[in-house]
């Protein structure tokens, strides 16, 4: 009998410290940087974000993640047997994050490592664990995006230190005999990597390059609303739907006005989105799957209605995944 893999479980962490717009603004001040919340709204449709301490890595924000899921889903930590971690900012070079995050987690054995596809690591993470579940590699998985992105920003470039905030969101994904998982599409393009990146990297104890992110706000722009359409309308076409079967798109957190052009190019009112740019910012591979607890814990979005979940990112990376809850 053919496998399938469902998602049985959710869970998210927020660091502690928020900031609100406001906020953000007062600390850029004292650099000499002036920004305003209305500056903000009106371009990203963001007005909080939340900051992680600084003895707090991305390990530490998925472990809390997971233990979220694995209590919705009604498992322990020595049930998984494939832990995949999302993340641009792994707690370090090597080992990957997952492997830390699995020994914190009293996870021991089983398969564990990192997929670094940026904002749409998590849309990455989830295709290739529902693979290996369909293979049958795997019977139980823990999927995970978590950053800690305010370690890679300028605080002196108000048009990219404004969007990017921390966090981390966590599925379990398990082998069933009814579909859960019935598309996903990713692609990438390596000719667009200077409009989004951070061109840094680590050599003889020194970090050479630099290390904060660089982006092209409209170059951006203007390439995720097409291809999020594009990725979108393949999964509908590989499952055999059509855009007004969707009861609920779960895009990658970016930008307000990115969001309503893929929803837009859909025919989906917005009422259908769901939507925590304004609370959390931009929280890269954490994104996705933060919005998908939030709209399951807030009990929007309901068990067995059909989600589109859809992500892009620096590489230039995008796919989306089509599933029944």
């Amino acid at each position: 009998m053919r496998l399938y893999s469902r998602i049985t479980g959710t869970g998210s962490c927020l660091p502690s410290r928020r900031l609100t717009n406001a906020d953000l603004a007062d600390e850029l001040a004292t650099s000499g940087v002036v920004t305003t919340d209305d500056w903000i709204v009106e371009r990203t449709g963001i007005r909080a974000r939340h900051f992680a301490a600084a003895d707090v890595c991305s390990s530490d924000l998925g472990v809390e993640a997971a233990q979220q899921a694995l209590q919705a889903a009604k498992l322990l930590a020595s049930d998984i047997d494939l832990i995949i971690v999302a993340t641009s900012t792994p707690d370090m070079v090597f080992p990957s994050t997952a492997c830390i995050l699995q020994n914190k987690l009293g996870a021991h054995g089983c398969a564990a490592f990192d997929v670094q596809a940026v904002c749409s690591g998590f849309i990455y993470a989830l295709t290739i664990a529902d693979a290996m579940i369909k293979a049958g590699s795997a019977t139980k998985a823990l999927v995970i995006g978590a950053e800690v992105f305010s370690r890679l920003l300028d605080f002196k470039d108000r048009t990219t230190c404004v969007l990017f905030g921390d966090g981390a969101g966590a599925v379990v994904l398990e082998a069933s005999r009814t579909p859960g998982i019935l598309a996903s599409d990713l692609h990438a393009d390596g000719k667009h990597v200077g409009i989004l990146c951070v061109p840094g990297h680590v050599s003889g104890g020194k970090v050479l390059g630099d290390p904060l992110l660089k982006m092209d706000g409209k170059a951006v722009f203007k390439l995720a609303v097409g291809v999020l359409d594009e990725a979108a309308r393949a999964v509908l076409a590989k499952a055999g739907k059509v855009a007004a079967d969707i009861d609920w798109l779960i895009p990658h957190q970016a930008n307000i006005r990115i969001m309503q052009g893929a929803a837009r190019k859909l025919k989906l009112p917005m009422d259908k989105v769901i939507v925590t740019v304004d609370q959390h910012g931009n929280t890269s591979a954490a994104s996705i799957p933060l919005a998908l607890d939030s709209g399951i814990r807030s009990g929007k979005i309901k068990p067995g209605e059909l989600l589109m979940l859809e992500g892009v990112g620096g590489g230039f990376t995008w796919g989306a995944v089509l599933l029944n809850l």
